[in-house]
């Protein structure tokens, strides 16, 4: 009775552990594969181990985009550390080219470009949704903060829940194939919650968060012009009645709404304009600087239909200026039928659908204040992404 009692015991283990056996390969073979775009930094270290702890199999790919080996040793250490897999992807062409130079090339023209929401969809999406496709992964992620909404087919870059960190103003140009595809592990996350969860005393100064343009590596944006862009010289400050009013270092240096370092005979003035083919900055009163009317370049939507009919619309231009109070109406500019909202599916905001071929004419009920030319204007509507775009123009 003994011997038969244990002989069923036995056998019922072997059969239970077969069994689990059976489940671990079953859910090691079913094991979604994401690919993690990684710095090294505190957010994308924390996004990957967020990921990890959700059952995904985490790899790392670190765009190389300026060549800097420090940058690219941090993420091999971190990597390591982690005991994840990393691969480096050279972008630097394709960053200098469109990155670099249009940054350059914005200044040149006398406008404020802000590369980062070109660098997001043109370079670090748009290299981690074809590397994604081409090795078969199952989604890709970043370490940006924001999350992602789903209507129907349709995916809206939306706010993180960390209104501080929140980085949605940077990811209007994201485009539907990226998104649909994509993980958002640090949307849900806080920041001062994260810095206290992943970084160690020891390691709060060397996990500091990168700030700023990236390929400056922290040097003041003048004197990155100044290195490549043919000598400009000091030129002539006039009021709005074209009288000389002073002398200023070289057009590059200002902005629209600047008030400080002006050095001219007028007091209480702010740049109102930039003349580049002239190497001239126009002052006048700051109270000249506010603006009904915005046109945008370049723009992107998820769904230009809902864009085009939605009343409780807000905008959001980041900068030296001030963000226009109430609400916002979109309209085509000039007047064309309004594309399907299904169009935009392609990863690459130089594809036709991507990047609508017309401008875009935003109306304000309240006025903003100083905007510049090459800024971005992104729309929102509560705390969803319906667009955004670069500013070409603006009307009183």
């Amino acid at each position: 009775m003994t011997t038969s009692n244990s002989t069923v015991s036995r056998t019922i283990f072997i059969t239970l552990n077969h069994f689990c056996r059976k489940v671990a390969d079953s859910t090691h073979k079913t094991k979604k594969r994401v690919l993690l775009g990684f710095s090294g930094g505190i957010d994308s270290t924390a996004a990957a181990i967020i990921l990890r702890e959700q059952g995904y199999d985490v790899h790392l790919v670190t765009l190389d985009t300026t060549g800097n080996l420090e940058l690219l040793d941090k993420a091999r250490k971190g990597a390591t550390k982690l005991n994840l897999p990393l691969q480096m992807l050279d972008t630097k062409g394709r960053f200098r080219q469109e990155i670099i130079d249009y940054f350059i090339d914005g200044y040149r023209r006398g406008e404020t470009p802000a590369p980062c929401t070109r660098c997001n969809p043109q370079i670090k999406w748009d290299a981690l949704y074809n590397l994604a496709q081409h090795q078969g992964f199952d989604h890709i992620a970043t370490g940006h903060y924001f999350r992602i909404h789903r209507e129907q087919s349709i995916y809206y870059v939306r706010k993180a829940i960390d209104p501080i960190k929140d980085q949605s103003y940077y990811l209007w140009g994201v485009p539907q194939s990226c998104l649909s595809m994509a993980l958002t592990p640090m949307g849900d996350q806080i920041k001062s919650e994260i810095k206290t969860l992943y970084s160690t005393p020891q390691k709060k100064n060397a996990q500091r968060e990168s700030m700023g343009i990236c390929f400056l590596h922290g040097a003041d944006y003048r004197d990155f012009l100044q290195r490549e862009l043919p000598p400009i010289g000091t030129g002539e400050i006039v009021d709005h009645q074209g009288q000389i009013v002073g002398q200023h270092s070289g057009y590059t240096n200002y902005t629209i709404g600047q008030k400080r370092g002006l050095n001219t005979t007028l007091q209480g003035v702010a740049v109102t304009a930039i003349d580049s083919l002239h190497n001239r900055i126009i002052v006048g009163d700051p109270a000249s600087l506010f603006y009904h009317t915005l046109i945008l370049r370049e723009w992107h939507s998820p769904n230009p239909q809902k864009l085009f009919t939605s009343n409780s619309l807000r905008v959001i231009i980041r900068g030296i200026g001030r963000n226009p109070n109430g609400t916002a109406h979109m309209y085509p500019y000039p007047a064309v039928e309004v594309p399907d909202a299904k169009a935009n599916t392609e990863c690459t905001n130089r594809d036709s659908t991507t990047i609508l071929p017309q401008m875009l004419r935003i109306e304000l009920d309240c006025p903003a204040w100083a905007p510049a030319k090459g800024q971005p204007v992104v729309i929102y509507q509560d705390d969803l992404v319906l667009g955004g775009g670069i500013l070409d123009d603006y009307l009183p």
